[in-house]
């Protein structure tokens, strides 16, 4: 059924059309991707239209074990005319008498049937009225809905079910080893770079600011592509199609209201067609086996916060690291979800609070200060270096107020913890 609805081209999640018939508008610029040169400093401008120079006619290569070809999926065969069909259609089944004629029933005995159900209402009487509610001063008459997405995610967290707290990390553990991508899979890949994957997770950044989308969002779509390209091997022409397609994806399962499809393909500056994203989301799809449910940096650091709470800023110091750890896939796709979390934030624990890994969370998560030494020292080099890197949309996200400008922070010189 899934694959059924997913062939349909209107089958995007819509938001709720605005009072006064005003719909939603795309923003007024475009955050478009540059050319992918594995060699060139490419950087975004938001709100600026720049040259893709990137050809839909390349053709995405895929491995024969899958047996699909991008380009002629879902094509007609020859001989063959595509019926016109609705784009949804609910079938119900019926009973085997359903064909029957049914017995026709005349006004009449219609009538006489309702005589003893009319005796039964009259004799019911009159209504008696309501009587005044009374209300305490306490009463509340807010919306639910006020509730912002803060307070929402922190009433539905580890914290607010502290008996499966454990649970919940040993689940998360076990199912980041399943939907772990291949570390070394750019040494399969023939035509596309590191670098080029730093850019199109660079672009991504700048989408999730433009579209205001959820930090999680980000996350799973860059555990997407990398998934993707563990198992398939892509032209550099395509590989903004397989990021649109598994931001898009991302955007379904954690937004309330996600863009529609119409807004991705005008993001990419209509370097491909609405049909091309949506048959690209397909073979994602297929190629994910439909798991969409990633652990990521982020579910696990919300984890940490609740077992030991740290200030604002050194939340947002770690977001900031663990943002910083999906530009590069070398060496940041060796470690698991979790342990890139757990440095993060020792680093910025150490950074902003002169501390380092609590008990508390050495007990939750088995992780020692020593185990964690070797994925830490790589995410302090990158943080050291990060005013340098050739992408910067990650520094200039969290050089915003509400991340409390955790971007410009000079980083410790040494790492004296293990001096």
């Amino acid at each position: 059924m899934a694959d059924n609805l997913l062939r349909h081209e209107n089958q995007e999640n819509m938001q709720p059309r605005k009072p006064g018939g005003v719909q939603h508008v795309p923003p007024k610029g475009r955050t478009v991707l540059g050319v992918l040169q594995g060699n060139q400093r490419a950087r975004v401008q938001p709100k600026v239209t720049k040259s893709i120079g990137l050809q839909p006619s390349q053709v995405l290569s895929v491995h024969n074990h899958l047996g699909i070809n991008d380009e002629n999926y879902g094509n007609v065969p020859a001989g063959k005319v595509q019926n016109k069909q609705p784009s949804f259609a609910i079938h119900v089944d019926e009973p085997d008498c359903a064909n029957r004629k049914k017995p026709v029933t005349r006004k009449a005995d219609l009538g006489e049937s309702l005589c003893p159900l009319n005796s039964v209402v009259m004799s019911l009487g009159t209504r008696q009225p309501l009587a005044p509610l009374q209300l305490s001063m306490e009463t509340s008459f807010d919306s639910p809905m006020d509730m912002s997405i803060v307070d929402e995610e922190k009433s539905t967290g580890p914290k607010a079910f502290p008996d499966y707290t454990t649970e919940i990390h040993t689940y998360l553990r076990e199912m980041e080893v399943k939907c772990k991508p291949k570390s070394g899979y750019m040494l399969k890949q023939p035509d596309i770079t590191n670098n080029m994957r730093a850019i199109l997770v660079d672009w991504l950044v700048e989408v999730g600011e433009e579209y205001k989308l959820q930090n999680e969002t980000l996350y799973l779509a860059v555990n997407y592509i990398d998934r993707f390209l563990s198992s398939m091997s892509v032209l550099r022409g395509k590989l903004q199609l397989v990021g649109t397609a598994a931001m898009l994806l991302a955007s379904k399962f954690e937004e309330i209201y996600p863009p529609e499809v119409a807004e991705f393909v005008y993001i990419t500056d209509d370097t491909y067609t609405k049909k091309q994203v949506l048959k690209m989301e397909h073979l994602v799809l297929k190629v994910l086996s439909f798991d969409l449910a990633a652990p990521t940096i982020l579910q696990y650091l919300n984890h940490y916060f609740q077992s030991h709470p740290v200030s604002q800023k050194t939340e947002s110091l770690c977001m900031y690291l663990g943002e910083l750890s999906l530009i590069d896939s070398d060496p940041f796709l060796r470690y698991l979800p979790s342990v890139i979390a757990a440095s993060a934030f020792v680093i910025a624990n150490y950074t902003i609070n002169y501390e380092t890994w609590p008990e508390s969370l050495v007990e939750l998560t088995s992780y020692t200060l020593e185990s964690l030494k070797p994925c830490i020292l790589d995410l302090y080099k990158s943080y050291v270096s990060a005013a340098n890197h050739q992408q910067q949309a990650v520094r200039e996200k969290y050089k915003h107020s509400k991340y409390h400008g955790v971007s410009v922070m000079d980083p410790p010189e040494t790492l004296s913890i293990f001096l």
